[in-house]
């Protein structure tokens, strides 16, 4: 297992950038971007999908990021330039993303299971709205 500071990494998924909209994206008029769950059965993968216009770092625009669990997210995330938060998107599931060598890590704290946690983006969240089929 990698580990960050003396935090183990534990993988939770991978974010991919695209320019492609696909059926079912979340949207997220915080960010200006939609975001939706791959059909992937080897691991969870998220492609993220930008406006013109969104405040995001550049790197979170562009570069695919790894996500993992930590279980001390600021001792985890001490000393590396923040791109994002630390906030948190559904009670009891923290973020941040920093960039680690040119590349934008996440870094999750939470007690959520990840069933609790992949049922909650649904509803949960503060940065999505569902947008309906067809738009």
């Amino acid at each position: 297992m990698p580990y960050r500071n003396g935090v183990e990494l534990v993988f939770h998924h991978m974010g991919i950038p695209t320019t492609v909209a696909r059926p079912g994206e979340r949207y997220s008029p915080m960010f200006g971007m939609s975001t939706v769950d791959a059909e992937c059965a080897s691991l969870r993968v998220q492609w993220h999908r930008f406006d013109a216009d969104s405040t995001l770092h550049p790197l979170l625009r562009t570069v695919p990021h790894p996500a993992f669990k930590v279980a001390d997210l600021d001792r985890a995330a001490a000393g590396a330039p923040l791109l994002l938060g630390p906030y948190e998107p559904i009670p009891g599931f923290r973020v941040v993303i920093i960039e680690d060598g040119g590349v934008p890590v996440e870094l999750i704290q939470t007690t959520l299971t990840d069933d609790e946690i992949w049922a909650r983006k649904e509803s949960g969240s503060i940065l999505y709205q569902q947008i309906p089929a067809g738009e």
